[in-house]
Parts: structure tokens; C-alpha cells; sequence
């Protein structure tokens, strides 16, 4: 969503937002874009180095910057704004859009996502055939590296829930293909992998690791046309958000959930599994409610 003034105009803020949407960038430029679009009015007549100031970031950054958004460097950016008419101050706000600042706008970017989301599940197929490869594997090892790492543990957590056997490969190295190969050899049939941006390269080694031991690979990507695509039996979408310094994972949290809800219709006896791990846990005191 972008805001408009009350003419129906799009604000300088907007417009900048507009103009970085869609380029990947790196934590370090999107401070930069972040701050351009703080001082959005003003952005046209700085200079890289003033620029440089305002993010807290080196001079050589914010060309660079410049570059990955298609620019020759930052005067040819610089250019574009005046173009646009970025410095231009624009028609007082309605009280909506002055509500809708930077952070406003990237929880309604993750709304979106998540509505795409929804989109896709009215498919159910892809999901109900990813759900029976997982949970007639045993044991189910649940790959997540760097960024992906938190999606992969929140997944594994709750499976062992319901799951005789969940292995979770959290950490590369050296060790991350000897744990594929144990998984294989104690009779794993496929591999649950979540592949979130930047993808680590050992990422992709550890997969060239599972498809050699001849385990299905599921993967949850930001998108279908991921560097892991190639190394994929079965991708599952899910955008992530890239409003903020750093991307937010809501949709591939949600696909997970939704996966993990489609394995318990699929597993023999998940029911009295997660009967008796609550029971457990009440014996234990473990919750305070």
C-alpha cells in the first residue's frame, strides 16, 4: 500500500518506497533506503557522502547501493529522484496516511503475503502430498541454515510433538552431510528443508548431500524461482518481507504451521501422541497454565 495525499497524488515517502520495491538488498543498503525515505523530502539534493552520514554506513555503501538498485552510481540516482519529483513537498496527509509510516507499511507488505498465501492453499494437493512424504519418513530430518534456522526449529519442535523421529539440522560444517547420510541410513525418505534469504552456499551442498542419498526433498522457499528450486522435489512458497533492516518471516512460519497441522491428519496415532505428551508435561508442571 502506498500513501497519497489528499489530491490523490503519491507522497515522496511512497514514491521512494515504490522505487527500492522489488531489489534485493543487503541489511546494509536497506538502512540506506531507510534513511532516504526519513528524509525523503531533502533526498534529491544530498550528496553520497551526506548520505552516507545520515545511515551510518561508508560513502563506497551508498554507491553501491546506488548500483544494485540499476544505477550507473549515485549521481545517476540522485538524478532519478529530481526526476521524480521526490523533493517536491507534498499536499498535507490525510490522518490514514500519516499513520501509515515505514513500519506500518511493512506489517500491510506481510498482510499481503500472507493473503498470497492463502491464495496458493486453495490448492490443497501440493501441501497434502508434501504432508505424506514427511510423515511417512523415520526418521524426518528438518534443514534450516543461518536465517532459515528459526523456521526449521519452530517446525521440528512441534513435530516431535506428533512425529516418532524428528531430526533437526540447524548448524553447517563439516558434520551437516555425516548427519544427512546417519538420517538416510536410519531409514529416512525425505528431507524437510527451509531456504530463506540470503541462501547460505552450504545450504545447497547439504542438498546435493540428501538428493545423492536418494532422500525426497521438500523445501520451503521465499519464492518458486529460489537458487533451491533446482535441488527441490517439491517447493512450497512463501514470501518473505523485505520492508525492514531485516526480512520478516511470517508466510513460511504460517506455510510450516499449516504443513505441520496436514502431517497430523497423515500420522498414524498423532492424536494420542499429543495426548500423552500434554499429560506429560502437566505431571511435570512444566506450564504455568
Amino acid at each position: 500500500m502506498t500513501a497519497t495525499d489528499e489530491a490523490g497524488t503519491v507522497g515522496p515517502s511512497a514514491r521512494l518506497l515504490q522505487l527500492f520495491e522489488g531489489h534485493r538488498l543487503t541489511p546494509t543498503q536497506r538502512r540506506i533506503a531507510h534513511s532516504l525515505v526519513r528524509h525523503a523530502t531533502e533526498a534529491p539534493f544530498l550528496s553520497s557522502v551526506e548520505v552516507a552520514e545520515l545511515a551510518g554506513v561508508s560513502q563506497p555503501s551508498v554507491t553501491r547501493f546506488a548500483v544494485a538498485l540499476g544505477y550507473d552510481g549515485y549521481p545517476a540516482l540522485r538524478r532519478q529522484l529530481r526526476e521524480l519529483g521526490v523533493g517536491e513537498q507534498a499536499a498535507p496527509e490525510t490522518p490514514d496516511d500519516t499513520m501509515r509510516n515505514e513500519h506500518q507499511q511493512a506489517v500491510l507488505a506481510e498482510i499481503e503475503h500472507l493473503r498470497h498465501l492463502a491464495e496458493l492453499l486453495a490448492d490443497p494437493e501440493p501441501i497434502i502430498r508434501a504432508a505424506r512424504l514427511l510423515a511417512a519418513s523415520r526418521p524426518l530430518p528438518v534443514l534450516g541454515l543461518r536465517a532459515a534456522s528459526a523456521q526449521a526449529r519452530g517446525f521440528a519442535y512441534f513435530a516431535a510433538k506428533v512425529h516418532p523421529d524428528v531430526r533437526l539440522l540447524d548448524e553447517g560444517g563439516s558434520m551437516l552431510a555425516d548427519r544427512l547420510e546417519q538420517a538416510t541410513a536410519a531409514g529416512a525418505t525425505a528431507l524437510l528443508c527451509f531456504a530463506l534469504p540470503r541462501y547460505p552456499r552450504e545450504l545447497m551442498d547439504a542438498l546435493a548431500v540428501a538428493r545423492d542419498c536418494g532422500l525426497t526433498v521438500l523445501t520451503v522457499a521465499d519464492s518458486a524461482f529460489a537458487p533451491v528450486a533446482k535441488m527441490s522435489d517439491l517447493m512450497l512458497p512463501a514470501a518473505v518481507g523485505t520492508g525492514l533492516v531485516f526480512d520478516t518471516a511470517c508466510a513460511p512460519m504460517m506455510l510450516g504451521r499449516v504443513l505441520l497441522q496436514t502431517m497430523c491428519d497423515e500420522l498414524p496415532g498423532a492424536e494420542a501422541r499429543l495426548e500423552a505428551v500434554e499429560q506429560a508435561a502437566a505431571a511435570r508442571g512444566l506450564f504455568l497454565e
